[in-house]
């Protein structure tokens, strides 16, 4: 068995620095790796929201959680609210975490269904921990000693700055042994015998021979595609949004525990609360706004004064057709792109990193390693498509093209299934190791306007009394447990107040 010596990660930014900290947490100096960057070249940058996922990387780091939030300027998420997406006018939540408590067989949303058909259902976010805090601003921990409580199962990830991010993971590799090496990759070459990458050249004439390349690139996907012409699935006609504008403001008065997505006539705007300042965003369809128009729809519609001048970014839906192809593993944008509607942008460069340590090569590569990563990512990707397409196709919108446009089209057959299934007595099934939960799933089908037709008939094993009285008690309780909670900006304030930018110290990990 030969083994690999040596790893080269081709870009920085967050795809980059990710990579290149965990590699060398979990490496301990096995491999020489060397981060190639070019402070000439920006990064995209506008990925700040997480899902609670990243919880467990920043654990692999060993990174402190309130030091993390307090160098990156962050603050806490429990989830994310949508506005006008199913109607004008009309919002809902995805929270993270449990819904309410089950009943015996069935989930807690079958007999909300049975109380609605009663006209007697309360707001189904007073039977979600995470939802209830969302909406009245309030934020805690989990409590991993009340099990038997709502408190026990609150889920959160988190707001942050990107760029802080990338910038304290830079200065963690480092200190790990990853050589960085300021320049531009001009040059790729290839071994003729069988294609794999042998080196890369620098704008200044260097060439850096590695046995293993990950591309972290971005867009432009520098070894992945220009080089080896992997080949990219376009899925613009299923999710057509094709631009984004990124702006930031003002931090606002309303300290917010949750993103926000607000649907506009031809795509929709994020806002994500930071410590130091509002991210604000625009993702839309060219086909039916100009950019101009898309700019100044942003900017009409942010909750603070404007910080900077607007970040165009124009963008593919999709993926390679092989993430991982011959020696080369492309991660973050190189790798395809999500748009950021669910958050899943640095999720899916930490899954991609600990599946490719999961299956890390020897100096053979041996094919069927290689093929199971790139099920693996398809897999992820299919899902993760799918539950985002739900949210433009489940809509009852039809006041502009753009909207009829996602009513009508076709969708995926595996989200068509999912849909027919949901609609006939309200049941979903997770899948493998998809990403999003059926409590995800679940949220999305009743906010979108999914309401089955018929509830699961074991629901009848409970008489309505018994029914009423659980779903009661539930919201009792979590009303008792928002009463012993502060404000989101409260927490903060107490735990993880972040000091003046300049004078932030480096990321350390906990012993």
């Amino acid at each position: 068995m030969q083994p690999l010596k040596k790893i080269l990660i081709a870009g920085g930014g967050s795809a980059g620095w990710m990579t290149a900290a965990l590699c060398s947490r979990l490496f301990q100096g096995l491999y020489e790796i060397v981060l190639i960057e070019s402070e000439q070249i920006g990064t995209v940058g506008v990925g700040e929201a997480t899902i609670p996922a990243i919880k467990k990387f920043n654990e692999l780091l060993g990174i402190d959680e309130d030091d993390f939030l307090r160098k990156t300027q962050g603050s806490f998420k429990l989830g994310i609210e949508f506005r006008n997406w199913y109607r004008q006018g009309e919002s809902y939540l995805h929270g993270f975490g449990v819904l309410g408590q089950d009943l015996g067989w069935l989930r807690v949303h079958q007999y909300w269904l049975r109380m609605r058909e009663l006209g007697q259902a309360g707001d189904f976010n007073d039977l979600s921990i995470n939802n209830a805090m969302a909406v009245q601003d309030k934020f805690m921990r989990a409590r991993a000693d009340m099990a038997d409580s709502p408190i026990g199962h609150i889920a959160h990830a988190f707001h942050f700055d990107a760029g802080l991010y990338a910038k304290h993971l830079s200065t963690y590799a480092q200190a790990r042994g990853v050589q960085r090496r300021e320049g531009k990759i001009v040059d790729v070459t290839l071994r003729p015998e069988d294609g794999f990458v042998q080196s890369v050249t620098l704008d200044d004439g260097e060439v850096i021979a590695a046995d293993f390349f990950i591309d972290c690139s971005g867009f432009r996907g520098l070894i992945i595609e220009q080089a080896l012409k992997t080949g990219y699935d376009d899925w613009t006609h299923w999710l057509p949004a094709d631009r984004a504008i990124a702006v930031p403001s003002e931090r606002s008065e309303h300290f917010t525990p949750y993103t926000r997505s607000t649907a506009h006539d031809a795509g929709w705007q994020w806002r994500i609360p930071l410590q130091h300042r509002t991210g604000n965003g625009h993702v839309y369809s060219s086909k039916y706004i100009d950019d101009d128009e898309a700019e100044r729809v942003l900017l009409l519609n942010l909750d603070g004064a404007q910080r900077a001048d607007p970040l165009r970014i124009r963008f593919t839906t999709g993926k390679r057709r092989k993430i991982w192809n011959k020696n080369c593993v492309s991660v973050g944008l190189a790798s395809g792109f999500m748009e950021p509607l669910e958050s899943t942008s640095l999720h899916l460069i930490q899954s991609a990193v600990i599946r490719m340590v999961r299956l890390l090569p020897d100096g053979g590569f041996d094919q069927a390693n290689i093929d199971e990563f790139n099920r693996q990512s398809d897999f992820e990707y299919e899902r993760i498509r799918d539950f985002i397409i739900l949210h433009y196709k489940a809509t009852a919108r039809d006041d502009t093209p753009f909207w009829r446009y996602c009513r009508d089209m076709e969708v995926p057959a595996t989200l068509q299934r999912k849909m027919d299934l949901f609609a006939a007595n309200g049941r979903v099934f997770r899948e493998d190791d998809e990403l999003f939960t059926e409590e995800s799933w679940i949220q999305v089908f009743l906010g979108q306007g999914v309401i089955p037709r018929r509830y699961d008939p074991l629901v009848r094993v409970h008489t309505d009394e018994a029914i009423a009285k659980h779903l009661g008690n539930i919201q009792t309780v979590i009303g008792k447990c928002l009463n012993v909670m502060t404000s989101h900006a409260e927490f903060v304030a107490r735990t993880c107040q972040a000091p003046p930018l300049a004078a932030m110290p480096p990321l350390v990990p906990t012993p």
